[in-house]
């Protein structure tokens, strides 16, 4: 008998003919014999429509109300989840996150998990149940909902797949793994059989939406290995896993694309120590996550500053910066908003040289200018207009012969 974890996305999940679909999947995983915890997201569209409706009786609500709102969701999926269960004849028990044993820490809409107590679990798992537990959710050590952000039932199912030491964790969404690049974009991404904890955090920070991006790390700290495949096949997905020594054969695993950037440009700042220290500290204690920095070589006692921002924290950065402006000495302040990053992922990039030099030839004859630049170990990332991103994202994965046909 395995132990599997299996979450269900809320496009999996989206009406009722599709909880039916997955409630007759996880019945035939466990007509297998094996033991099956569910965790599932609110149905398609249900976050959403909550977060309107409270935005429309107050555009700022309270994050401790908020929570207490956007929790229902979740709880509906599963007690619909348990109840198409039940109609064929399968035992299924519902457990909000706190009943599930989800302790995390007191930050209302972006907690994150301290522990899990799975003694609940497992005692429904003993009494022969499919346990569903609801995603995106748990408790603060003072009795406080909370839930964990967007993309957070990612997050319960592989932390649930940790704490109840499951065999297998599979994470079911509308696509069929994860592929070289968004097919959308590139028709012809080939899907991965694997990937590495640390390609596939990337690929996700980097704007690849199929997994959240602590989800993944919480996987590779614990070592979860997890399988990203679809609801509405029976393919298999990509396996995502530790690094293994073949894994660096590939010299780059995936392409990128993210337009969820702005790129925000500080000009005549005193060039002295402790500029760029002060606008990244007012930054920071505004929650705003900086991506890609340059600055230039000062002269005549001024410099530039140049960073991204993610395009919906654009102007709380700008508003940041320009109330420090004359606390350094002056300086101007613009944003730009049709950016988009394209990134190169790969931890054969460790052990190949001439990486940078394919990309920037690929971008070069599409005509696409490189704004900014970083680097890491397994990374490129470039910023170009965003009306030249798609062309480049498909001219770099045909340099990297990342095509299906390869």
């Amino acid at each position: 008998m395995a132990r599997i974890v299996q979450k269900f996305g809320g496009t999996s999940v989206g009406d009722i003919e599709r909880i039916k679909r997955v409630a007759k999947r996880v019945a035939e995983t466990r007509a297998a014999g094996n033991e099956v915890i569910v965790v599932v997201s609110a149905r398609s569209g249900v976050t959403n429509e909550l977060i309107a409706r409270a935005k429309s009786i107050n555009a700022s609500p309270d994050e401790r109300e908020m929570d207490m709102l956007l929790t229902v969701g979740e709880q509906e999926t599963i007690a619909l989840t348990a109840m198409a269960l039940h109609a064929l004849g399968v035992p299924a028990v519902s457990l909000t996150g706190a009943q599930a044993g989800i302790l995390t820490e007191s930050l209302h809409t972006r907690a994150r998990i301290l522990s899990i107590d799975s003694s609940k679990v497992e005692e429904k798992l003993a009494q022969g149940n499919v346990v569903i537990v609801a995603g995106f959710q748990g408790i603060d050590q003072r009795g406080q909902i909370t839930t964990l952000g967007r993309g957070g039932s990612d997050l319960s199912a592989v932390a649930l797949a940790a704490s109840s030491k499951a065999d297998l964790c599979q994470i079911f969404t509308d696509v069929d793994g994860v592929y070289t690049a968004d097919p959308r974009i590139v028709p012809n991404a080939r899907k991965l059989d694997e990937i590495s904890y640390d390609e596939m955090l990337e690929l996700a920070s980097l704007g690849t939406k199929v997994m959240q991006a602590r989800s993944v790390e919480f996987a590779k700290k614990f070592g979860v290995v997890f399988e990203v495949r679809s609801s509405f096949n029976n393919n298999p997905g990509t396996i995502v896993k530790e690094e293994v020594k073949s894994m660096e054969d590939v010299v780059v695993r995936g392409v990128a694309v993210d337009r969820n950037q702005s790129k925000v440009v500080i000009t005549h700042i005193a060039d002295r120590p402790g500029t760029a220290a002060r606008i990244f500290q007012v930054l920071g204690e505004a929650g705003i996550n900086v991506d890609m920095i340059v600055q230039n070589v000062g002269r005549g006692g001024v410099a530039n500053l140049t960073f991204t921002v993610p395009r919906d924290a654009a102007d709380q950065a700008e508003k940041a910066v320009r109330a420090v402006l004359d606390e350094l000495g002056g300086g101007e302040i613009s944003l730009v908003d049709s950016i988009a990053k394209i990134s190169v992922v790969g931890v054969g990039m460790r052990s190949h040289s001439g990486v940078a030099a394919t990309m920037f030839g690929a971008l070069s004859e599409v005509g696409a200018n490189i704004q900014l630049i970083s680097t890491s170990e397994i990374k490129i990332s470039v910023v170009v207009d965003e009306d030249t991103a798609d062309e480049a994202a498909r001219a770099v994965h045909q340099a990297f012969k990342l095509d299906a046909e390869a």
